[in-house]
C-alpha cells in the first residue's frame, strides 16, 4: 500500500483548492486535492508541507487532520491522508497539474474527482474544524 497525502487547501472565504490532474498524469484530467507519496522516514505533515511546495510553489500550515481513505485502483492500494490547510505564503504555480479551482463547498461535488478523493471530499463537506 502507498501512503499518500493530499492537501484541501481553505482561503480567507471558505473557498477550496481542487486541481486537475494533467493528461500525462495516471487518472488523466481527475480532480484531485495536491499532494503526494510520503518518503521513507517522512512524516505525513513534513511530505504534505514538501509535496505543495514542489508542485504549487506556496508554503501550507496545517489547520486539521482529517480521517485517512484506503482505496483499491485496479494497479495500486493507496491510503490517501488529508488535512486541512491554509496558503501561508506564495502564489500558485501549476508545476504539475492542467487547472485549477477554488470552489465553494456546495461546488465541490460537481467535479469529476479521482475515485481516492471523493470520500474526503464527503468528509470535508460534513468537517467543523473553525
Amino acid at each position: 500500500m502507498i501512503k499518500v497525502t493530499c492537501a484541501i487547501i481553505v482561503d480567507a472565504d471558505g473557498l477550496v483548492f481542487a486541481a486537475q490532474r494533467s493528461a500525462a498524469m495516471s487518472l488523466p484530467l481527475k480532480w484531485e486535492f495536491p499532494g503526494g507519496k510520503i518518503e521513507p522516514g517522512e512524516t505525513a505533515e513534513a511530505c504534505l508541507i514538501r509535496e505543495i511546495k514542489e508542485e504549487l510553489n506556496v508554503e501550507v500550515e496545517i489547520v486539521a487532520a482529517l480521517p485517512a481513505n484506503t482505496h483499491q485502483y485496479p494497479s495500486v492500494t493507496i491510503q490517501l491522508i488529508p488535512f486541512v490547510c491554509r496558503l501561508i505564503l506564495g502564489e500558485i504555480t501549476l508545476k504539475e497539474h492542467l487547472d485549477f479551482k477554488w470552489l465553494s463547498k456546495d461546488e465541490l461535488l460537481a467535479l469529476d474527482w479521482a475515485e481516492a478523493d471523493v470520500p474526503i471530499v464527503k468528509y470535508y463537506l460534513n468537517f467543523k474544524y473553525d
